[in-house]
């Protein structure tokens, strides 16, 4: 499925990461601002659009068969609305959303995004995060483009958890076969790469949690293996 064309609905940081991080993989990228003072932006080309716009305009200037639009607005009902203007009117747009919650993402599918990452309010970062790390070409691909069950979870250590008092720099995360663990945030919600140097020699302690990637019966398996319980 190779498409030239990204339009990238919200700027804020989603859409600046998004853009960042894929404008060397697409021929073109757009990123849509609904406010109009953003249009100045020097560093990145900026269009301003409203949600009440018939959309025309990208029409007439993009091959929609071969375009994918990210919807990433910060206001759930706004993205639902977006969602369900772009889809009504351009029936074989890829479409891409980010929900807040489940019941939000739930809403996304039903509007008509092909696909919907859903981010809890805990784990703000996590597109971010994957986005910055090495493997992030083939992750991200394989999350937004591909036809999978790949899932982000967290994971919280608990008292039971067999992780517990380790350094993050002596666990052999390799061992957990079929996951990939991302980062770690603290009980104060702060989020770092675990193979940061930042936090290398953190030790795991009770009400960490752990951000993971992977098929759902890994992070099941992976889950139990440890004894802990997802957020």
């Amino acid at each position: 499925m190779h498409k030239t064309t990204a339009l990238i609905f919200g700027y804020n940081k989603y859409g600046l990461e998004i853009v960042q991080n894929i404008k060397e993989k697409y021929e073109r990228t757009r990123l849509y601002s609904q406010d109009e003072s953003s249009v100045s932006d020097e560093i990145n080309e900026v269009e301003y659009f409203d949600l009440s716009d018939d959309w025309s305009s990208i029409e007439k200037t993009v091959k929609i068969s071969d375009s994918i639009a990210f919807c990433v607005l910060e206001d759930d009902a706004q993205n639902v609305f977006l969602t369900i203007s772009l889809r009504a009117y351009f029936k074989d747009l890829l479409i891409v959303a980010i929900a807040s919650n489940q019941e939000n993402a739930n809403k996304l599918t039903m509007a008509g995004a092909n696909k919907v990452i859903p981010i809890v309010e805990t784990a703000a970062d996590i597109i971010a995060s994957i986005l910055e790390l090495p493997i992030s070409s083939k992750v991200l691909q394989s999350i937004l483009f591909e036809e999978n069950d790949l899932k982000i979870a967290q994971i919280k250590i608990s008292e039971r958890t067999t992780l517990k008092d380790k350094e993050l720099l002596d666990i052999d995360w390799s061992m957990y076969k079929g996951i990939i663990v991302l980062s770690i945030m603290d009980k104060d919600m702060k989020s770092e790469f675990i193979y940061s140097s930042k936090v290398k020699h953190h030790v795991l302690k009770c009400g960490d949690v752990l951000v993971v990637i992977g098929y759902e019966k890994d992070i099941e398996y992976f889950k139990e293996l440890i004894g802990s319980d997802r957020v």
